[in-house]
């Protein structure tokens, strides 16, 4: 069997694939996150431990030999290590807000332009650069005792492997990566007021990074690669490869992803774009900070269960009664397709009539539109593909068409596992058919009348939200 492996934000999962792609099992342990005034940061041996747990669980469920691993996980944040690959501070994560003054300052003196335009990378509060200048600021001596600032996966492929430290292109596109060199860009290391810090900088291995597992988990000798990171990750799993052709990913956090061969480091700065393992192939990331986090923030509020969400959707009509929602609710802002540390959600035409359907399908809209707004800022002209635990959703899903205006190819099953693997056995010279293991479970068409609804609905939204962006 293949195991990919996910290290997400709120949960870690192992899937077990056969050679067709077939998914075998899924095992998968949630860890924590610690939310305290716009400070968000995750235990590292928690996570790990997670890790070893799920593996040990899937190896011992699907008792075949392990052929090869793949590893993927969240991106950005600041994981810092000693020289034994053992944490010198919680990590801090991608949602983590306290850097945002720097993102500030920076958006205000041009120092945020410039690294744009040079990377194509737009900071947010959460990425390596303010977060490493901020704990440089505020924790020195936490830097001096660390060995090297990873990422996520980049941590567990060191624990599980025993090899040394190293990063990819994707999680390195965040914000130091020159995307037409794919070496680390010196100069805005300096520009960010890192330059003493440089060496805590993971080396960027092209091609990924591959090593033998050391037995937790695994079984000794199980060969792993150290894949791109869960937005890319998806994109592979998902079969988007071919310029123009787009990923939607609805989860925890809402990604757009389209597929290019053309770099464009013009116009507004928001999203990245992500270094693909084939040089002159990227991926036009839009990633928009709160995805199915503000729909779960809503159903806690409102106390509606999950499983009811499919049946309030169908009750109420679309527009919801009135009832409109921003759905910017993470605690540091925005940051795609454009960047405001400061924008929150906002929720409007509620009245006394407003049911708790009203609120869902408000949310779920709201959510569309965000979408909507990423896809059309990333170029999307071909088909677009829908993955992540939104997808669970019938009637979310033909909302999302509709709002949308296109088709959906929607493909279920742990598809960033999945980008893992096909990764790992690119490395290792391994032929998968990526055809048959990216074959979407189901399509969505939109229904013409209630896409034409929301094209006005859309169009309102963008007026709110420049409403909103003035006002921050």
């Amino acid at each position: 069997m293949y195991v990919g492996i996910d290290v997400g934000t709120s949960m870690v999962k192992a899937a077990a694939f056969d050679s067709t792609g077939r998914q075998l099992a899924v095992e998968s342990r949630p860890v924590d996150l610690s939310l305290r005034g716009g400070v968000v940061e995750q235990d590292m041996e928690e996570v790990y431990g997670a890790v070893v747990a799920v593996l040990g669980e899937i190896t011992e469920r699907v008792p075949e030999p392990v052929e090869l691993a793949g590893l993927t996980g969240q991106g950005d944040g600041v994981w810092l290590v000693d020289g034994e690959g053992r944490p010198v501070r919680p990590a801090a994560s991608w949602m983590d807000g306290r850097a945002h003054e720097l993102v500030d300052r920076w958006l205000s003196d041009g120092t945020f332009e410039t690294v744009f335009r040079r990377t194509g990378s737009a900071m947010f509060p959460g990425c390596p650069g303010p977060l490493l200048a901020w704990l440089d600021r505020h924790e020195p001596r936490t830097l001096d005792a660390a060995k090297a600032a990873l990422y996520c996966k980049d941590m567990v492929f060191q624990r599980l492997t025993g090899a040394g430290f190293a990063t990819d292109v994707s999680d390195a596109s965040m914000p130091f990566l020159d995307p037409r060199t794919r070496t680390y860009d010196d100069q805005v290391v300096e520009l960010l007021g890192l330059a003493h810090r440089r060496h805590l900088l993971a080396p960027v291995s092209d091609p990924l990074a591959t090593a033998e597992a050391r037995g937790e988990g695994l079984p000794p000798g199980t060969r792993i690669a150290n894949g791109p990171y869960d937005l890319p990750a998806c994109a592979l799993g998902a079969g988007v490869t071919a310029p123009g052709d787009g990923l939607l990913i609805v989860g925890t956090c809402l990604a757009s992803l389209v597929a290019t061969s053309e770099l464009d480091l013009t116009g507004e700065p928001a999203g990245l774009y992500i270094c693909t393992d084939r040089p002159g192939h990227w991926l036009r990331a839009m990633p928009a900070m709160v995805g199915t986090a503000a729909l779960d923030w809503v159903l806690s509020t409102t106390g509606v269960r999950h499983d009811e969400v499919d049946g309030l959707l169908s009750e109420t009509p679309p527009g919801a009664n009135g009832v409109r929602v921003l759905p910017y609710f993470a605690p540091s802002g925005e940051r795609a397709p454009f960047v405001e540390p400061r924008l929150r959600a906002e929720l409007t035409g509620v009245s006394l009539e407003s049911t708790r359907g009203d609120l869902v399908r408000a949310t779920c809209e709201g959510i569309g539109y965000a979408a909507r707004h990423c896809l059309e800022a990333a170029g999307l002209t071909g088909a677009l593909a829908v993955c992540g635990g939104g997808t669970r959703s019938p009637a979310w899903m033909r909302l999302l068409a509709d709002v949308l205006g296109r088709p959906l190819r929607v493909v279920e099953g742990e598809v960033g596992a999945r980008g893992a693997v096909l990764a790992a056995a690119e490395r290792y010279g391994m032929p998968l058919d990526a055809a048959e293991w990216t074959r979407p479970t189901r399509i969505v068409d939109p229904a013409p009348d209630r896409a034409a609804l929301y094209t006005n609905g859309y169009d309102e939204h963008l007026a709110r939200l420049t409403r909103a962006r003035a006002r921050t």
